[in-house]
C-alpha cells in the first residue's frame, strides 16, 4: 500500500455469498439452501445479526442449539460464516424491562419496541447486556470451523443518527468536560456569549433541544456530531475488545457508512477493515436532478468512500432485487444484467468478499417487499440465473484480482468536521453535494478514475502527492494544521482545486478575522473583493475563460468576485456581465513546484471539465476509446499487473474501440478494433 498502511480485507480469492437468516425458516429448508448456494459457487453466508431473544430467550438464560445446528450443516456444506452480534434489535423483555435503554428523539419523546436500531449507545445497563451477551457468543464460536468473523451490531447510525436519551445527555456532559475541561473554555468554543447563552453550571449543559426557528449554537450542533461518532464508535470498541480477547483468530469488522460516525477512526482503532452494504437502486428513489444524472453510478462513488478506509473491503449486503419496506421506499426490479453489473462495480472499486441481501425474499416482517435472489416461492428465477453467472466467471478469475488495489491519480478530499458542519450550515453544506457531483460526473464521463480521500492533520504527506491531483471544493472550516499540510503538497508539486467559502471557519465552526479564503489565501494567491447568494429572481452571471476560445459558462447560485493578490497569479475566467462584469471568477496560482486553483463559485460539470483540460489529466488506459455510458477502473497489484474493468451502465449497447489486442478475462477472448458491449455489459481486461 502506498504511504501508510490502512485496514483491509486480506483473501487469497474473490469471495461470493449471501445473507441468510435461518430463524426466518423451517429448518427443513435448510439444507437445500446451503446445498443450492454451493451450486451457485458461494462460499461464506453472513447470519445472526438479528437474533438476540434466540441466543438469550429470557435475561440470563442463553441458549445456542438453534444456530448450532444452522452452524454445523452450513460447515457440512463447506460454508464459512459471518457472525453478527445482535445489538442492533433488543429483545422485547430487555426494552421492557430496561427503558432508558431506548433512543429519544429531540422533543423526548422515546422510540418504542417495535423496529430496529431503537436503543441508544450509552445506557450503562444497555453496554453491560451487550457485553454479556457478545462474551457468551464469542466464547462459544470462537472455535467453530465455519466461522472467519464477526460483524459487530449491524449499521451503525442506520434508520437514525441523532440520540437523546438521558444517559446520551449525561455522557455528552462528560464528553465536553474532557475535552474542554473548564466551562470558560466550553463557552468560549461555543460562542456562547452570543445571545446570552453562556453556562455557568455543567447541569445547564445537554445536547441540542427544540429551539425558536429550528436554530440551535452551530458549535454546540458540531460538537453533538462529534460526540454522537465518539459514542458509536465507544459502543463498537466495547464488543471489539470482547472479540479480540475471546476469538483472536477470527477477524472483526461491522458494515455500512451512515451519518454522525468517523468510519475511518472507528476501522483504524478497532477494526480489520470495513464492510459496505451497497444498494445501487436507491439512486432511484433519490434521484440526481442535475444534468446528465449518473444514478446507479454514483454508487461508485460511495465505493471510493469505502476504499478511502479500506482498499479492500467487503460488501455485506450487496442489492440483487428490488427493494422497499412495507411503507416506504419502494424501489424498480433491477433489469436483466443489473445484478452483475453491480456486483462488478463492487469488485472494481475493491471488494473482495461480495454477499448478496438476501438469499430468499422475507415472507414476513418489514422486509417483505425488499426481495433476494429467491422469491417466496423458491422457484427458479432470473435473478437466481443472473447469480449462477456470476458465480462461474469469479471462480475463473477471482485469484486473479483479488488484493489489487484500486488506482487514481485525482482525489476528491473530504473531512468529517465539514461535512456535518455543513448538514446545519446551508450556505456550504448544499454547495458541496452539488460541486462534488458535478466533479464525479466530469471525472466517470472522462473515464478519469477518482478516489475519496478523508483529509485530517496526522495524515502524512506521502499520502497526498501519490495523486496529481486533488479537489477541495468547498473546505470552510479549514485549520493551520490542514493549511500548511495543502501548501507543502503544491510546493512539492502538487494541483489542488478549492472553489468558493473556502478556509473561512475554525475548527470550532468560528469565522475567521481574515480575508477569505482565510488560511488558504497566500497558497491561492487571491483575496475575495465580494460575493454574493444570487436570489430566486436574479439571473446569476456568466463565466468566460480569459485564454484562446471565447468558452463561456452559467455560474450558479452563489459567486465571489477575486481580487489577485499575487504575480505569481493567472486569471482564467472572469464573470461577464452584472456588477461584477470583468473581475475575476478563476484563478491559477503558480506555488513552489506546483499549483492551486480557486473558482469563486459552485463548480457545475462544464467547469470542473474545463479545469480537467487544464490540468491535463485523463484517461489512464489511452488504448482504448469509450463512450460516457461506459466506466473505466483500473486494480493494480503490487507488482505492476493491472487489471481494466470496463463497466456499461446503458440500457443499450455501447461500442468501444480497441487499439490493441487484449484478452477479456471473464470469457477469455482476444478482442480488438470495434466491439459491442451489451446492455449492463462487463468486460474486464489484463
Amino acid at each position: 500500500m502506498r504511504g501508510k498502511v490502512m485496514k483491509a480485507l486480506q483473501v487469497p480469492n474473490i469471495q461470493l455469498g449471501a445473507c441468510y437468516y435461518p430463524e426466518h425458516w423451517p429448518e427443513g429448508l435448510w439444507e437445500d439452501d446451503y446445498k443450492r448456494m454451493r451450486e451457485l459457487g458461494f462460499s461464506i453466508v453472513r447470519m445472526a445479526e438479528f437474533a438476540w431473544s434466540i441466543f438469550e430467550p429470557e435475561e440470563g438464560n442463553f441458549s445456542f442449539d438453534f444456530f448450532d445446528r444452522a452452524l454445523n450443516l452450513a460447515d457440512k456444506h463447506g460454508l464459512k460464516v459471518v457472525l453478527g452480534t445482535p445489538t442492533a434489535t433488543p429483545p422485547a423483555w430487555l426494552t421492557h424491562k430496561y427503558p432508558e435503554v431506548l433512543n429519544v428523539s429531540q422533543d423526548g419523546v422515546p422510540y418504542q419496541h417495535g423496529q430496529r436500531r431503537h436503543y441508544n449507545y450509552n445506557a450503562p445497563i444497555y453496554r453491560e447486556l451487550s457485553a454479556r451477551i457478545v462474551q457468551k457468543m464469542a466464547k462459544h464460536y470462537k472455535d467453530h470451523p465455519a466461522v472467519i468473523g464477526w460483524q459487530i451490531d449491524n449499521e451503525l447510525n442506520c434508520e437514525i443518527n441523532v440520540f437523546y436519551s438521558e444517559a446520551d445527555h449525561k455522557a455528552f456532559r462528560t464528553w465536553l468536560q474532557t475535552k474542554y475541561g473548564t466551562l470558560e473554555q466550553l463557552n468560549k468554543a461555543w460562542g456562547a456569549v452570543f445571545w446570552n447563552q453562556t453556562y455557568t453550571d455543567w447541569e445547564q449543559v445537554f445536547l441540542t433541544r427544540p429551539t425558536v426557528s429550528d436554530s440551535p449554537n452551530p458549535h454546540q450542533a458540531l460538537d453533538e456530531k462529534r460526540f454522537i461518532s465518539d459514542s458509536a464508535i465507544s459502543f463498537a470498541s466495547l464488543q471489539a475488545e470482547i472479540l479480540r480477547g475471546e476469538a483472536p483468530n477470527q477477524w472483526v469488522t461491522t458494515n455500512g457508512l451512515f451519518g454522525h460516525l468517523d468510519n475511518h477512526k472507528m476501522t483504524e482503532e478497532l477494526l480489520d477493515f470495513i464492510a459496505y452494504d451497497s444498494y445501487p437502486n436507491f439512486s432511484t428513489i433519490y434521484p440526481d436532478n442535475g444534468e446528465k444524472p449518473l444514478l446507479d453510478r454514483k454508487w461508485s462513488w460511495n465505493l471510493s468512500t469505502v476504499r478511502s478506509i479500506s482498499p479492500t473491503f467487503a460488501v455485506f449486503e450487496q442489492q440483487s432485487g428490488p427493494g422497499g419496506w412495507v411503507n416506504r421506499m419502494e424501489q424498480p426490479s433491477p433489469k436483466p444484467g443489473q445484478m452483475r453489473l453491480w456486483t462488478y462495480q463492487s469488485i472494481a472499486h475493491g471488494a473482495d468478499m461480495v454477499l448478496y441481501f438476501r438469499w430468499r425474499t422475507a415472507a414476513f416482517g418489514t422486509e417483505i417487499y425488499w426481495h433476494g435472489i429467491n422469491d417466496y416461492h423458491n422457484r427458479p428465477n432470473r435473478r437466481v440465473e443472473e447469480a449462477r453467472v456470476v458465480g462461474k466467471e469469479i471462480n475463473k478469475i477471482s485469484g486473479k484480482i483479488a488484493g489489487a488495489h484500486y488506482k487514481a491519480e485525482v482525489a476528491i478530499l473530504k473531512d468529517y468536521d465539514n461535512e456535518w458542519d455543513g448538514e446545519l450550515d446551508h450556505w456550504h453544506g448544499p454547495f458541496e453535494q452539488e460541486s462534488v457531483s458535478a466533479w464525479l460526473k466530469a471525472l466517470q464521463y472522462n473515464h478519469v478514475p477518482v478516489d475519496a480521500l478523508y483529509i485530517k492533520p496526522t495524515m502524512g504527506l506521502e499520502e497526498l502527492l501519490r495523486y496529481k491531483l486533488l479537489i477541495y471544493p468547498h473546505p470552510t472550516i479549514l485549520t493551520d494544521e490542514i493549511a500548511n499540510l495543502l501548501k507543502e503538497y503544491v510546493l512539492q508539486g502538487g494541483k489542488l482545486i478549492f472553489g468558493a467559502r473556502t478556509g473561512y471557519k475554525n475548527e470550532h465552526g468560528h469565522c475567521y478575522m481574515l480575508p477569505f479564503p482565510g488560511t488558504v489565501s497566500e497558497l491561492c494567491g487571491i483575496s475575495v473583493e465580494d460575493f454574493t447568494l444570487v436570489g430566486p429572481h436574479q439571473k446569476a452571471p456568466e463565466v468566460v475563460m480569459t485564454g484562446g476560445e471565447d468558452r463561456e459558462f452559467s455560474s450558479t447560485r452563489f459567486n465571489e468576485v477575486l481580487k489577485v493578490e499575487s504575480s505569481q497569479a493567472e486569471v482564467l475566467a472572469v464573470y461577464k456581465n452584472g456588477y461584477m462584469a470583468e473581475k475575476p471568477a478563476l484563478v491559477k496560482h503558480s506555488f513552489g513546484n506546483g499549483f492551486a486553483y480557486y473558482y469563486g463559485g459552485v463548480f457545475s460539470l462544464q467547469m470542473a471539465e474545463e479545469l480537467l483540460k487544464e490540468v491535463g489529466l485523463k484517461q489512464p488506459i489511452d488504448w482504448a476509446e469509450l463512450p460516457e455510458k461506459v466506466e473505466l477502473a483500473v486494480r493494480e497489484h503490487q507488482n505492476g499487473e493491472k487489471y481494466m474493468f470496463l463497466l456499461n451502465y446503458a440500457d443499450t449497447p455501447q461500442e468501444i474501440y480497441l487499439e490493441k489486442e487484449a484478452t477479456e478475462l471473464l470469457t477469455g477472448e482476444k478482442l480488438k478494433g470495434r466491439i459491442t458491449m451489451k446492455p449492463f455489459d462487463v468486460f474486464i481486461f489484463s
